[in-house]
């Protein structure tokens, strides 16, 4: 069988209308048969190479055109293939209605068999192209804000004095906790699963984006903060929630949902006590109990402009005596599973 050439699936309970409707397309088009119902829906579910067009008989035994027509239409990818019905009865309406994309009446008139057929091969592959255009375009953009996501996160870290490495670093630590997660099973590993892993490492880095809204003589202070001024900073977690909510509202996924979490809540503590909202335990979403731990695991290990870097022994031992009051204790534990991988990170990331 040529795989170039358009495949139709001719489905009729009576033999010589598959044979009579083959005469007239085979010339041009790859035919398939069907003589019954039950038959088309196995082809069509078992096959591996979907056929572009079906000829539908109306009038069949155990199961009739209507039914195959709604088992199509329940699933994503036959609800794609575009269906012609074939009826000696008055049903084109219905048959419309039903999802059909035309008809044909019998008995067949040759050329208008091939003029349908040919109208209707021409409409799906040119609304096949304008979907993958559109396909293509949305991809594209979701890139573009991507990247003028990240290369914001950038900005505020070399605002902040640091070298911009900090994004990248917190971004590759995100990832070995979140690989070991998924690893390892159990409930984090599923809730993982679910919740598009990949887009929660990619947005990582845009956790402190809110800090664009922190005054510098606060953000680059070199002492430590009076209450009022750490009020103020504690805000840029609520100040990054409402950047991100203005791009949701203009169009949510996965990737916009985490990014929202991990910029309002990576600051939440596992007892209740963090900010700004006082979540607690699971209430607090799992991408930002995750960005709790590497931010600062990070931020330890790492010189600012306000304190020199810890060791790493020293910076993990900080996290496990967070764990179950700052931290999420699953997490802290997974850390310890990857710990040799955070100070290769650390050194070289």
């Amino acid at each position: 069988m040529n795989d170039a050439l358009t495949r139709i699936l001719v489905v009729d309970d009576i033999e010589t209308n598959r044979i009579i409707l083959k005469e007239i397309l085979s010339d041009t088009y790859e035919i398939e048969q069907a003589q019954n119902g039950i038959e088309a829906i196995s082809n069509l579910v078992n096959s591996s190479i979907k056929p572009n067009l079906i000829l539908l008989d109306v009038m069949m035994p155990e199961l009739d055109g209507f039914g195959v027509i709604s088992f199509m239409k329940a699933d994503p990818v036959l609800n794609k293939i575009p269906v012609i019905f074939i009826t000696a009865s008055n049903q084109e309406i219905q048959g419309l209605r039903a999802g059909a994309m035309d008809y044909i009446s019998k008995p067949f008139e040759p050329e208008i068999v091939r003029l349908r057929v040919a109208n209707q091969i021409e409409l799906t592959q040119y609304r096949e192209k304008l979907e993958g255009l559109v396909d293509q375009k949305a991809n594209e953009l979701l890139v573009t804000r991507e990247h003028f996501l990240d290369t914001m996160a950038n900005l505020i870290e070399y605002r902040s004095l640091e070298s911009g490495q900090h994004v990248k670093r917190t971004r590759e630590l995100a990832r070995l906790l979140v690989l070991q997660l998924l690893r390892s099973g159990g409930p984090y590993g599923k809730e993982l699963q679910e919740n598009a892993p990949t887009a929660l490492v990619k947005a990582v880095p845009l956790h402190d984006i809110g800090k664009i809204g922190i005054p510098d003589n606060i953000l680059l202070k070199p002492g430590r903060l009076n209450k009022e001024e750490f009020q103020i900073i504690e805000s840029h977690s609520i100040i990054g929630g409402k950047v991100i909510q203005s791009l949701i509202e203009v169009g949510e996924d996965e990737y916009l949902k985490h990014c929202y979490n991990i910029c309002r809540y990576h600051h939440e503590r596992w007892d209740g006590r963090g900010y700004p909202d006082k979540l607690k335990g699971a209430e607090i979403p799992l991408s930002a109990r995750i960005v709790a731990v590497v931010d600062v695991y990070d931020a330890l290990v790492s010189e600012r402009c306000y304190k020199k870097a810890i060791p790493h022994k020293d910076a993990v031992s900080i996290i496990k005596e967070g764990s179950g009051n700052q931290f999420d204790p699953k997490i802290v534990e997974t850390l310890l599973e990857v710990e040799d991988k955070f100070i290769e990170c650390a050194r070289n990331c």
